[in-house]
């Protein structure tokens, strides 16, 4: 798996290829769907499978100050893809020169110069170019002209109603983790660097690893099992406080898991964890006695729903 920036002409063994176009942002049901058709198309063509995506998101863009909302970074999107059968992903950048194109200029440039792409799917509801000129019609428009067979996948749905990245940020807010990986097909998962931290678990007998929640969505705020994944591959079930740590001064926002029966060193490697079970909302405790004895209580509660969810490799 590569990953190619879509601003530069694309390697020959890459071009005409069918290519998958999105945020993909969480790459739910709707987007597998998508990126699972551009593959089918490929393989049957003979033809390179390619994801294009774009980064930062565009919301990002026009809106910079909005509240951090991403499902997942690049690099998890980039292993998702792999693992559903793309060859290569396509990192458009997201930035003035990129939102200034028409959504002539982006085919002719960006699918057609660069990527001589063959073929193009999009979801139905996908838009592009300056003032979101372009859609799914025009798109299969522009593309006729320059020999792009573009195609649109209708929207997923799940229990009747589609499947979007709004539903599953709505649903992580909610404190229902398990909605939104139903929604997902896996569970919403953190990554980041451990970092070192006040040591105030450690103090507690209770040691966690400290990751910044950075442009990742903010969930419900509380107490989740979880289970982590180390560089190694390793799996971990843990307990873990998603918040700003009321108890203690300053607030800082961040994950901090602990895994039960692990007594390694984490410190600046990347891990992974993932939201399995809300547990309870985050409180303030009145002394560390108190707060110990509740975290005794969590950890219990977190590997009894940790049962329920048995381990994927």
């Amino acid at each position: 798996m590569q990953r190619l920036d879509g601003g530069l002409a694309l390697p020959a063994e890459f071009r005409g290829g069918i290519v998958a176009l999105g945020n993909f942002d969480g790459f739910h049901l709707g987007h597998q769907a998508v990126v699972g058709r551009a593959v089918e198309r490929a393989r049957g063509e003979g033809k390179p499978a390619l994801v294009a995506t774009f980064d930062p998101h565009p919301v990002r863009h026009f809106r910079p100050d909005a509240p951090p909302f991403r499902l997942n970074s690049l690099a998890q999107r980039e292993r998702l893809f792999a693992d559903a059968g793309a060859d290569a992903m396509i990192v458009y950048r997201f930035d003035g020169q990129l939102a200034g194109l028409t959504a002539e200029q982006f085919v002719a440039d960006r699918l057609c110069a660069l990527a001589s792409a063959s073929g193009v799917v999009t979801g139905e509801d996908f838009t592009f170019g300056k003032d979101r000129g372009g859609n799914a019609a025009v798109l299969k428009a522009l593309g006729a002209e320059r020999g792009i067979i573009a195609e649109a996948i209708p929207p997923v749905l799940f229990e009747g109603v589609p499947v979007s990245s709004s539903r599953i940020r709505d649903a992580a807010q909610a404190g229902d983790p398990e909605a939104a990986a139903a929604l997902l097909t896996r569970p919403f998962a953190i990554e980041g660097v451990v970092q070192h931290g006040d040591k105030r678990g450690r103090e507690l007998g209770y040691p966690t690893a400290n990751l910044s929640l950075g442009t990742y969505l903010r969930p419900k705020f509380g107490i989740y099992a979880v289970r982590g994944r180390l560089t190694d591959g390793r799996l971990l079930d843990g307990v873990a406080n998603l918040g700003v740590r009321p108890s203690f001064s300053p607030p800082v926002e961040l994950l901090e898991p602990h895994f039960f029966d692990f007594d390694g060193d984490l410190y600046g490697q990347t891990i992974e964890v993932e939201l399995l079970s809300f547990v309870r909302p985050e409180r303030k405790f009145e002394s560390l006695d108190e707060l110990r004895d509740q975290m005794d209580g969590d950890s219990a509660e977190a590997r009894a729903r940790l049962a329920a969810h048995p381990r994927l490799a």
